[in-house]
């Protein structure tokens, strides 16, 4: 055995009882970037894999279980600003913006307030119609966003009532608003937002038992079961991203397409696209995200073996629905990758290909179904040999209009 000597001018190696060792050096490839990537290849795809623990950590302190009682201090909503709102406008640019697409579902299903989805950089220019009654609620992993920066400072001088959604602790998006609720997702390193998307879904989550108690919209045992379903979210995340190697199958089909149609209903529409944008923003595939519905009026034309459809298709009430889209885009000779409910053996005759996500509500059901499309943009990205982490001409955090 040995003992190593540290000081300012070097080092010794010696044994217990005091001679010198002369070690036989191995240089370690590490740097600090690889270090902190740990087991994974890339940032994003340990970011992916943090999700479960991310989501934890939203939720952590700020739901009894065993009432459903919701706290969010930060937020500064009292039972009189509750009653007082007449409607939600949500303020976001990109990934952001589609998690706002959810929140509408969640806020409108649960406290029943009427909220819109505006694209901040659309908002600000608009001079849209705010008042004392309406709450601009920002989503921003960075807090810095300009063009949502601008849409909450329109909202201020129309004496509307600011929210924020942030990642970044002490941004503007924070200081400026009026309350806010932090995403607990930790540093996000990868251009391309994973957990960073997950994470305000559960804020919205919380938000929305928290409106819907204050406004009576919610009883104590629905509030109970709300909770509950929350409680299981972090192992159904999981045991979904344990479903790797099933996606990476898929991915080596899909390489080297040119485009792809994402379809998707209800609240699962919004994962439609935030799939396409990933595939979009790291492996520079042309994507497109569609509602479903409106498939017919379009996108079917495009459909033909060349052009592989993905379909959200979960076992909602939406599903007899999504059977349909997968049936239309089958007989025009297009390859179908479902994501599909564990057990559905229905979905595995229709589809060319299936992705399993473990059953779940439907309001909790995107923070599942947006994994395996966030998987399956990234192994194509890299069997692509494209610059996973660092795609291009893109920048973590929008500054500038």
């Amino acid at each position: 055995q040995w003992v190593t000597m540290v000081t300012r001018d070097g080092f010794r190696v010696q044994t217990f009882d005091g001679q010198p060792v002369t070690p036989e050096v191995h240089s370690v490839s590490w740097d600090m970037v690889t270090a902190e990537i740990g087991e994974y290849r890339h940032f994003m795809q340990k970011e992916i894999h943090e999700q479960a623990r991310s989501i934890t950590d939203t939720i952590g302190g700020r739901i009894d279980f065993a009432t459903g009682q919701v706290t969010v201090p930060d937020l500064n909503l009292t039972p009189e600003l509750a009653r007082k709102i007449k409607r939600i406008v949500i303020v976001a640019c990109g990934t952001a913006a589609h998690a706002g697409m959810v929140g509408k579902v969640l806020i409108e299903s649960l406290a029943r307030i009427p909220v819109e989805v505006d694209i901040a950089s659309e908002f600000r220019y608009r001079d849209p119609l705010v008042d004392g009654g309406t709450v601009v609620l920002a989503i921003s992993q960075s807090g810095e966003t300009a063009d949502t920066l601008a849409a909450m400072e329109e909202g201020r001088v129309k004496g509307a009532t600011l929210w924020s959604i942030v990642n970044v602790i002490g941004s503007q998006a924070m200081r400026v608003a009026n309350g806010y609720i932090t995403m607990q997702s930790g540093p996000e390193i990868g251009v391309a937002s994973t957990k960073a998307f997950t994470a305000p879904l559960v804020d919205l989550y919380l938000l929305a038992m928290k409106l819907g108690e204050l406004r009576g919209t919610l009883d104590a045992a629905r509030l109970k079961m709300l909770a509950a379903d929350l409680a299981r979210l972090p192992d159904l995340v999981g045991r979904t991203l344990d479903r790797e190697t099933a996606v990476e199958a898929v991915a080596q089909r899909l390489r080297d397409v040119s485009h792809c149609l994402y379809l998707g209903r209800g609240i699962n529409m919004p994962i439609a696209y935030e799939g396409a944008l990933k595939l979009k923003e790291i492996s520079y595939i042309h994507a497109e995200g569609y509602p479903a519905g409106e498939m017919k009026h379009g996108p079917i034309a495009l459909v033909d073996k060349d052009m592989p459809v993905l379909v959200i298709a979960t076992q909602d009430h939406w599903y007899e629905k999504m059977l349909s889209q997968v049936e239309q885009a089958k007989a025009r000779g297009g390859v179908v990758i479902a994501i599909a409910t564990d057990g559905d053996t229905l979905m595995a005759t229709k589809a060319d290909y299936v992705l399993y996500v473990p059953e779940c509500p439907w309001l909790l059901s995107p923070v599942l179904t947006v994994l395996p499309l966030q998987l399956l943009a990234y192994h194509i990205a890299v069997l692509r040999g494209c610059d996973v982490d660092q795609p291009r001409n893109l920048a973590k955090s929008v500054t500038v209009e």
